[in-house]
């Protein structure tokens, strides 16, 4: 098992710094998840760990041995890729130990470590086949198994699932936690994708143009966003950002509409809400009125599109199914207690601390 740190850590490609002040603790068995836009750096900082990308400044250890000119091999690190990268000749018996029989291990070592990774992954019956004899699923296995066969103090994966269809994607991923469950080892986790960041993680970190915006469990970012970057980021469909105008006990916002808010505090400049935390009334009772423009029906809930007049789009999020219509009039209300205040530079204003 492995317990890293990155302490300062920056990238840049020539005079182009993509990466930078990177601090972060990943304790021995933790299940780390590292999540943000396109070109957030997420996948560099990954490879930087593995050490397939030099680290430009900054240290990053393991187990507090400094790591960064120690090549690949010698971290003692399993990656698994986007591409399950298996060799087509090769059965999966093979694929799976081939770095140990490059190692020149015992035969019988080898065979005793491929045979225990397959029972973990349920491929026993498929050691004999050729990789184009299996289903996208059982290749992302044997690639996840060859990562287990070497023992590694770390996993490191490369949004291991995207090439997967929706079924399957749920099946690994119940796959993977399960395998963390039962080594207890160390993984880092590179996603896109907010159900995957959300289940899988026992923290996740929040990325923006090559800085950490946020790290913390997924409830944590979900219900407590440190700024608006990671309020809509987290969470899908996305959270509702209203501009608002701060009163004393309220927020005024953009169409006039007044919504008591004990919470509000001067500075603040928008409002958060959650589509699941907008109540959908009758029109005469909201304090927002709109017109529903799209009806999503999703069977165990239904997302609602609502124009309103002077604020634009909002979403709303219904348990179970709805009987709304596109262009029906509807009230929203928000529940004070349920919303977030932002300042204008994207920061969250808390309630002061009771005394």
């Amino acid at each position: 098992m492995a317990r890293m740190e990155l302490n300062g850590i920056a990238k840049a490609y020539g005079t182009v710094e993509v990466m930078r002040d990177i601090d972060l603790v990943i304790e021995d068995g933790e299940f780390v998840v590292l999540v943000g836009p396109s070109g957030c750096g997420k996948s560099t900082l990954l490879r930087m760990i593995a050490g397939l990308e030099p680290i430009t400044a900054g240290d990053f250890t393991i187990d507090g041995e400094r790591m960064n000119e120690v090549p690949p091999r010698e971290r003692d690190i399993a990656m698994v890729f986007q591409s399950y990268a298996l060799y087509p000749h090769m059965d999966v018996a093979r694929n799976m130990g081939f770095s140990m029989e490059i190692a020149r291990a015992p035969a019988a070592e080898r065979q005793g470590r491929v045979a225990a990774a397959a029972r973990t992954l349920g491929l026993d019956t498929l050691l004999a086949r050729l990789p184009r004899a299996l289903s996208g699923g059982q290749r992302q296995r044997v690639a996840m198994g060859r990562a287990i066969v070497r023992d590694p103090r770390a996993f490191l994966f490369d949004e291991p699932l995207s090439n997967l269809d929706a079924a399957l994607r749920v099946e690994m991923r119940l796959e993977i936690a399960r395998l963390h469950r039962k080594l207890g080892a160390t993984m880092v986790y590179v996603t896109h994708d907010q159900v995957e960041a959300m289940t899988l993680a026992d923290r996740i970190v929040v990325l923006e143009a090559g800085r950490i915006r946020q790290i913390g469990a997924p409830l944590d970012l979900y219900e407590r966003p440190a700024n608006r970057f990671v309020a809509q980021f987290i969470g899908s469909p996305t959270m509702n950002i209203l501009p608002v105008t701060a009163e004393a006990g309220a927020v005024r916002l953009a169409d006039g509409s007044r919504i008591e808010m004990p919470q509000a505090r001067p500075g603040a400049s928008h409002l958060g809400i959650r589509p699941e935390h907008l109540e959908v009334t009758d029109p005469g009772e909201g304090q927002i009125v709109g017109t529903a423009d799209v009806v999503e029906h999703l069977g165990s809930d239904t997302n609602i599109a609502v124009s309103v007049a002077g604020i634009g789009a909002l979403m709303v999020r219904r348990q179970g199914t709805a009987t709304l219509r596109p262009g029906d009039r509807i009230g929203l209300g928000i529940a004070p207690g349920k919303a977030h205040l932002f300042d204008a530079e994207g920061r969250a204003l808390r309630p002061a601390p009771a005394d």
